[in-house]
């Protein structure tokens, strides 16, 4: 008979309360647009309010059927800050734009894509059998870019679009889940062999030679995308995760100090090499040189705007609708924060950035409590991908790094990101619902404890049981 413990309480009910709040914030902020431009609480006002309560509702009712041990922080931390950018977007809309509502067709699309995930993938680890599907799934999307016929061609000086009829769409937001999915599955299989002994140089212990085709793979790749795609920012963030994913499965810190060294030799390379790299880094470092800033193309017009907006919005900002984010070049897009930052200040730019780390922690700690080292590495991988992406573009938009075209998590106007985040919103809740449940504390044969847990070998069962 099973014997399981039941200590962990599904917390459905704090979830609903926190939603509600998170809907408060969302709904609230597009109601203070609307009295900026004297159409509050009109139809469109209370259509849109309408869909995302309902869209939130529902992925909350699915989470109390599917996955009713789920984390109950990580759902109202993205509907808040979903709702906070669809505010903005809407804000920015010129007479006639249509990205706000653009915008929520996306939301609605990406949620019911992700309850989706909830709905029918009823255990993490199944995914483990998709490992080099996975990988042949990652190398598609980073080539279909490329293809003539079907590539959207150079958009903004790079190469990430695909055209699907009147609609472009950026497969390398989705190669990032793919890639966590081949990586966690490859590490977990051989962290054996990757932990054999080579070259011991002072207080690291490197790899051998031969074990490091993995990392090498992962960096020619990441070149890869950025000679051909041009795409800085996509560049940094899949090799970045994978030399995250590779320390959380071997805990060497010799891994982490090969691959910093593979990213600045290639950086390097790149400056000298490539011109679209040299004028990101001119820009960066020049920002305020009067030739470097009216440049055409790689001038840094849209950096120093966007910080001479948020030095505009002070401490509590200029109020929602009262600033000028619009002298900023793609405010609802790449410079959103920016945007933010001017009308709700520091105060509101730092809610925001914590709302940000609440969910990587969130994230982490359900990587943390699942039991399986796929489960632990996906959690992980997925959780970081989604930091590193607020980082660069963050660290970009405050001039603490060059500026990348990478997008804000949830907050920017994007379809492609916005689907993909919501997938690793779905995933991270599936491996938080598997981490919080009851534990089957019932000895299993070894054979269907390892066919349960998606490993090969009894032993392996075992170690995770």
């Amino acid at each position: 008979m099973s014997q399981l413990s039941t200590t962990t309480k599904p917390r459905r009910n704090v979830e609903l309360a926190l939603l509600l709040l998170a809907l408060a914030v969302g709904i609230g902020a597009n109601m203070l647009v609307g009295v900026d431009q004297e159409k509050a609480f009109d139809s469109d006002f209370w259509f849109q309010s309408s869909l995302l309560a309902l869209a939130a509702l529902v992925f909350h009712g699915v989470l109390r059927f599917r996955a009713k041990y789920a984390d109950p922080v990580i759902l109202p931390l993205v509907v808040a800050l979903n709702g906070i950018g669809l505010a903005m977007i809407h804000r920015l809309d010129a007479p006639g734009d249509d990205t706000g509502n653009n915008q929520l067709r996306w939301t609605l699309i990406a949620m019911a894509v992700a309850i989706a995930v909830i709905w029918f993938l009823k255990d993490h680890r199944i995914l483990r059998r998709f490992t080099f599907i996975s990988l042949a799934a990652s190398a598609l999307l980073l080539v279909l870019p490329l293809v003539p016929g079907i590539s959207a061609g150079e958009i903004l000086g790079a190469r990430v679009w695909i055209r699907l009829g009147p609609m472009t769409f950026q497969p390398g937001e989705v190669a990032k889940i793919t890639l966590a999915i081949f990586f966690a599955g490859y590490l977990s299989s051989n962290r054996d062999l990757i932990l054999l002994a080579g070259r011991k140089i002072g207080p690291l212990q490197f790899p051998r030679f031969k074990d490091m085709g993995p990392m090498i793979t992962a960096w020619l790749v990441s070149i890869g995308v950025l000679i051909f795609q041009r795409d800085l920012g996509s560049s940094v963030l899949f090799f970045g995760l994978f030399i995250v994913m590779i320390y959380v499965a071997t805990s060497r810190i010799s891994w982490v100090v090969i691959g910093l060294a593979l990213i600045l030799g290639g950086g390097f390379a790149a400056s000298r090499v490539f011109s679209h790299v040299e004028l990101r880094i001119s820009g960066w470092l020049n920002a305020f040189t009067p030739e470097v800033y009216d440049r055409a193309p790689g001038g840094s017009h849209q950096i120093v705007q966007g910080l001479f907006g948020m030095a505009n919005g002070g401490l509590v900002g200029t109020g929602l609708g009262q600033g000028r984010p619009d002298l900023v070049p793609f405010a609802n897009s790449d410079m959103i924060i920016a945007s933010l930052g001017e009308e709700l200040g520091l105060i509101g730019l730092f809610a925001i950035v914590l709302m940000y780390l609440l969910l990587f922690t969130r994230g982490f700690r359900a990587a943390l409590g699942t039991r399986d080292a796929f489960g632990k590495l996906l959690a992980c991988g997925l959780s970081f991908a989604v930091a590193l992406q607020c980082f660069v573009v963050i660290g970009g938009v405050t001039r603490l790094i060059p500026l990348t075209g990478l997008t804000t998590p949830f907050l920017a106007a994007g379809g492609s990101s916005l689907l993909a985040n919501w997938i690793i919103v779905g995933l991270l809740l599936m491996i938080s619902h598997t981490a919080r449940g009851p534990v089957d504390t019932t000895p299993l044969p070894p054979a269907k404890g390892a066919e349960s847990m998606g490993i090969d070998t009894p032993t392996e069962a075992v170690k995770h049981l």
